[in-house]
């Protein structure tokens, strides 16, 4: 599909938004497991829309040929390059970074209801849901304020660090499955089927709120 540009706070993706960027050159999502879920994409600056590419902004399309359409948000884009301007997003999910969520405790706690409070639970209203299959009830806390996406993952105590599983992003949905895909077999062995290997670091984290609060 043709990827369509959308204002910043779009919700609703139904619609061609500002316009449909047809005049994009390449446009490429990553997905990996449980990690990084970008868009890459590249647009001439003769293109019709190329003055409404603005940080912020939404780009909707298809991260594969089986999953539905997705929203990606900008975060970064190139100083043009022969005619040319990279635009980078992230997934609609790496909003959930900039929601606090609040302090609270459960000695036992299944993670359907752990992962609902913890949407509930936040200092300001977002438009996410959440699901899981995952079960079997636990300790679990939101023990000092932290981002709604930190309590999901890549912290110590977080859902994924206590239940396990695999996550799907599906624009404002977040399930948690105990398995996402199935195992066919298949081995990546370096000179074999995997012929290049690179390793990339960008750092774009930026605060621009503080949350104070004190322990008693």
């Amino acid at each position: 599909m043709i990827p369509v540009l959308f204002k910043a706070d779009a919700i609703s993706f139904g619609s061609f938004g500002i316009g449909a960027l047809a005049d994009c050159i390449s446009c490429e999502v990553t997905e990996e497991r449980n990690g990084a879920y970008e868009l890459a994409l590249k647009y001439p600056i003769t293109g019709s829309l190329y003055k409404e590419l603005k940080s912020e902004r939404i780009i909707k399309a298809k991260p594969n040929d089986t999953s539905d359409a997705q929203a990606f948000r900008i975060y970064r884009i190139t100083t043009p390059l022969n005619g040319i301007v990279s635009v980078y997003a992230q997934h609609i999910s790496y909003d959930l970074a900039n929601i606090a969520a609040l302090l609270w405790s459960s000695e036992s706690i299944s993670p359907s209801l752990a992962m609902q409070r913890v949407f509930q639970n936040t200092a300001t209203s977002h438009n996410f849901t959440c699901s899981t299959d995952c079960s079997g009830a636990k300790s679990f806390s939101v023990p000092k304020p932290q981002s709604v996406r930190a309590c999901l993952g890549g912290t110590s105590g977080s859902m994924l660090d206590i239940w396990g599983g695999e996550f799907e992003w599906d624009n404002f949905q977040v399930i948690q499955h105990r398995n996402r895909g199935s195992s066919n077999g298949v081995v990546i062995e370096y000179g074999k089927n995997l012929t290049e290997l690179e390793q990339d670091f960008d750092n774009t984290e930026i605060y621009t709120d503080l949350l104070p609060y004190a322990v008693y």
